[in-house]
């Protein structure tokens, strides 16, 4: 099959590869019909994340399901399925809170508590280094899907893939933000980061009902994307000081700033 892999620092290539291979019984394997980069992926391109070996990249992928394991029993042939990117168990102690990005037991070669530059991360994510689990990515015509039990949700037909395909990540990250500040109605949130999740976070806002959503970012461009299709209103970056001074001239101040910089 062919697939996107990195190969170094700001060395990416379409490669000829093996067709992924069933090695447990919880998983799957997705014929990929729709994938996005992420800006994450930017982190691994850059060098900021290293990546030793070539690896698949991609964390925001669905698809076709082409075969499951012995152990996947609420997946069949031919379901249409979209991927959430953390690869998670399903039945951990973190995964039973509901809190999939922390599971035990996907990453066992670089889990813990620390967080260091080069050791001790949460879960596993798809095509995010071996830092992260070594799972190929999404980025790719198939690609192995571990705990399918857990992870793919089901799309319904009446979905267009383009209408599914931000569930991956994108959405549920930048609706996080929202949801975890505890936004009732009626505040005034600021964003940091115009790029696609702070997008999706000012869309969220709208939708918890605030009063004002005003998003920060160093690119004029970007600023006129969230104007357009966020209609939030925008500060082009200078300072500190005088990022704060036009919060506090639009308003009495923010109620809830969400950073959605990424890195």
């Amino acid at each position: 099959m062919k697939a996107l892999r990195i190969h170094g620092m700001r060395d990416v290539r379409v490669d000829t590869v093996d067709d992924p291979k069933i090695h447990e019984s919880r998983d799957a394997i997705i014929r990929v019909t729709s994938t996005a980069i992420c800006g994450s992926d930017l982190h691994i391109y850059n060098g900021s994340l290293p990546q030793p070996t070539p690896q698949t990249l991609g964390h925001e992928f669905m698809g076709i399901v082409e075969e499951v394991g012995k152990g996947v029993t609420n997946l069949k042939r031919g379901d249409r399925v979209v991927v959430p990117f953390p690869v998670a168990c399903g039945h951990c102690l973190f995964c039973n809170h509901d809190l999939p990005g922390h599971c035990e037991n996907s990453n066992p070669d670089h889990y813990g508590p620390e967080g260091g530059l080069m050791t001790e991360k949460g879960g596993a994510l798809f095509g995010y280094t071996d830092l992260y689990g070594g799972y190929d990515g999404g980025q790719a015509e198939y690609v192995r899907v571990p705990y399918a039990n857990n992870g793919p949700r089901i799309v319904p037909d009446n979905l267009t893939d383009e209408q599914a395909l931000f569930l991956t990540d994108i959405f549920p990250t930048g609706y996080s933000g929202i949801d975890w500040a505890g936004v009732k109605g009626g505040e005034i949130v600021a964003i940091f980061g115009a790029g696609p999740v702070g997008i999706m976070a000012a869309k969220s806002a709208w939708l918890r009902g605030v009063s004002r959503v005003i998003i920060v970012d160093t690119q004029q461009y970007r600023l006129d994307m969230a104007k357009k299709s966020a209609n939030a209103e925008g500060i082009l970056w200078e300072s500190h000081k005088q990022v704060v001074d036009e919060i506090r001239s639009k308003s009495y101040g923010a109620d809830v700033c969400v950073d959605a910089v990424g890195f």
